[in-house]
Order: structure tokens, then C-alpha cells, then sequence
């Protein structure tokens, strides 16, 4: 049954508590307090453990330990780490827009703000919430995931994008503040086809974005690894070892005095890859916090431009960027789906600033 807003009001679950206690034998050999509760609790990381130790919540003979803390024999360890409960899904009845359906597949318009699959912290209120509501759904869906890292929420929305559970099945990402096409299978053969396509590159995906500065050249192609930031876990960065290999095509649609209107072709599909790419190479897109595009990037010195840029930033709440095309092979029929949506208003009402 679907609940009233008031009672999904708290989008955050709450953790349960696992409690864990251990008597070291004696003989045993000493080790790191972190690294013998790692070995010893089933499926623990040792994220999760060091977590618990920095959160008081590991003593060792009654008293609060550090993680370097070495174990004895005899030595009486409890230690308490917050799980969170099973995963349900709840049908919702949000409105969506629906570009394209069938009784294979549809795409589906996503604004920017709407987290696309629900989580530990976001459990309610997401595309896929709304998306379950508008096939039918009405009755609560239960996940039970493996015990991982909890703490890792893109390992964590994949676990439920896949799980058998989860039908209608999104087929790929867009990122919370993204806004723009995305792609939904409706059974689990057309959910492997589709996915497929993606894994060898078939799949045709344009974004626009607005960007920061002023292109040297017209058009051309960025490159480099990507992987995660070793100094922000949220973020990811182009990286010279341990990363994945990333292409993105521009092609400048536009240019003004410090900003520039961009098309992107995703060749591959990293994370972030886009605003990646385009802050590692010194264009980030207008609005983007996370990567630095919510500041004064270029014409700051400029009071004229200093101003507009304001005006700029006051419209730009999130990054302006929007997944506006999207090309695929329809799984059942083999027909070359190509599909189009408009820029947002948020978006446009930008442009026409920076027309001025």
C-alpha cells in the first residue's frame, strides 16, 4: 500500500544495532584491534570497523579503544556496528514524464533534483518510487541485500538496480541533479538486451550543458582514466593509475564572453564522466558544486560580467547539464528508437541571460 507523505516525510532509515563479542584466546597472536574484528565478523569492511572504533562503539575489557590497539589474550572485545533494516521500495504516486512506452520499455523525462534509485539515505521520492506506482505497483517490494559496504552508495544503488526484485529495471544512471532521458525496461530479457547495448557503446547519448570559459577549438574529444578522488570519496577524478578508461566527445553549440553552450557524445559511461572531464580540463559546468562550478570561475574581474555571473548562479542551482538525446535498438523489434526532450526551463532561462 502506498503511505501518506507525512509517514515518508523521513527519507533516512534507521540503523539497527548488531551487537558483536569476543574473548581472545589464549595463545592467540597479536594484532590490530581493526584488523581482528575485520577477520572475525562475516562480511565486515574494514570501513565499516573503523567506522564502529571512531564511533566509540568498540571496547575492549570495558574501555573504548582505538583501532591501532593491540589485541591480548584473554581480552573481552564488544563491538556494536549499525546495519541498516532491508530495502523496501514503495510505490508513490509522483508524476513523471513519459516520452516514449511500450510494452517493452519506456523513457522517461527526469528533472533535475529526483534521485533515481532509492537508497539507504534516500528511500522514498525517487524515480524508481514513481515509475513502480505508474506500471501498477502498489504494494511494497523488500530487497534483501548482501551485507557490503553500506557506506558506499553507488555499490549500494547498484546492488538494487539489479537485484531480481527491482522490475521496472533501469537500465542506466543519470545523476540526481542531472536532468534528461533515461531508459526503463519493463521485463528482465529486455533489461539484459538493452544493458548490453550499453556495455559495447551502441547506445547514442547527447548531453547539453552550460560551461565555464570560452573553447580554444570548436570541437574535439577529452580522455582520461577516471576513478575516485583520493582526497573526496563523493567525487571522482581523472587518474593515473586504478581508473577506467573514459571518453567524451564536445562540440561547442555556442560561445559567449565566459561561458560556453556544449554538446557532449558519451562514448563511455563512468560516473560523473562528463563533469569530470569538463572540470579537469578547466571548463566546469555552471552550477556544479561538487566540482566547482557553483563559483565565479572565469570574468569575475569584470564588475559588468561579475554581476551577470551572479544572476547566473542564482538560476543555477544544480548543473546545468541535461541528457537531451538518447538512440537505442529496440530489443524486440530491432527498430532504431532515436529520441529527443527539450531544455528546462532553469536551463534556458540561462541561456537567454547569457544572450543578452
Amino acid at each position: 500500500m502506498n503511505k501518506p507523505k507525512s509517514e515518508l516525510s523521513e527519507t533516512k532509515a534507521e540503523y539497527i544495532e548488531h551487537i558483536f563479542e569476543f574473548r581472545i584466546p589464549k595463545g592467540q597472536k597479536s594484532e590490530r584491534l581493526d584488523q581482528y574484528i575485520t577477520r572475525m565478523v562475516q562480511n565486515a569492511t574494514r570501513t565499516k570497523v573503523q567506522k564502529a572504533i571512531d564511533d566509540g562503539r568498540v571496547t575492549v575489557n570495558g574501555i573504548v579503544a582505538k583501532s591501532s590497539r593491540k589485541t591480548h589474550p584473554l581480552d573481552h572485545i564488544v563491538c556494536r556496528i549499525l546495519k541498516p533494516p532491508p530495502m523496501q521500495l514503495i510505490p508513490q504516486d509522483i508524476p513523471i514524464k513519459v516520452v516514449y512506452e511500450d510494452e517493452y520499455l519506456m523513457v522517461v523525462n527526469k528533472p533535475a533534483g529526483m534521485v533515481v534509485h532509492p537508497g539507504f539515505g534516500n528511500r522514498y521520492g525517487t524515480m524508481v518510487n514513481a515509475i513502480l506506482y505508474y506500471l501498477g505497483k502498489r504494494e511494497a517490494i523488500s530487497i534483501e541485500l548482501d551485507d557490503e559496504d553500506e557506506e558506499d552508495d553507488l555499490d549500494e544503488e547498484t546492488r538494487i538496480m539489479i537485484s531480481d526484485e527491482v522490475r521496472p529495471g533501469i537500465v542506466h544512471r543519470i545523476d540526481k541533479d542531472t536532468s534528461g532521458l533515461l531508459l526503463v525496461a519493463k521485463d528482465p530479457v529486455t533489461h539484459a538486451k538493452l544493458a548490453a547495448q550499453f556495455a559495447k557503446h551502441t547506445i547514442d547519448r547527447e548531453y547539453w550543458a552550460i560551461c565555464w570559459g570560452k573553447y580554444s577549438e570548436s570541437e574535439g574529444t577529452y580522455t582520461g582514466d577516471i576513478g575516485r578522488s583520493p582526497n573526496n570519496r563523493k567525487m571522482f577524478a581523472v587518474v593515473r593509475k586504478g581508473g577506467k578508461h573514459a571518453r567524451t566527445d564536445y562540440f561547442v553549440q555556442e560561445s559567449f564572453d565566459y561561458h560556453s553552450l556544449v554538446k557532449y557524445k558519451l562514448h563511455t559511461g563512468r560516473t560523473h564522466q562528463i563533469r569530470v572531464h569538463s572540470s579537469h580540463n578547466r571548463h566546469p559546468i555552471l552550477g556544479d558544486e561538487l566540482y566547482g562550478g557553483n563559483k565565479i570561475v572565469y570574468g569575475g574581474e569584470f564588475p559588468s560580467y561579475r554581476n551577470k555571473s551572479m544572476e547566473l548562479l542564482k538560476i543555477a542551482t544544480h548543473q546545468m547539464l541535461h541528457a537531451r538525446t538518447l538512440g537505442f535498438t529496440h530489443p524486440a523489434t530491432n527498430e532504431k528508437i532515436q529520441l529527443s526532450s527539450e531544455l528546462p526551463d532553469d536551463f534556458l532561462n540561462c541561456l537567454e541571460l547569457l544572450r543578452k
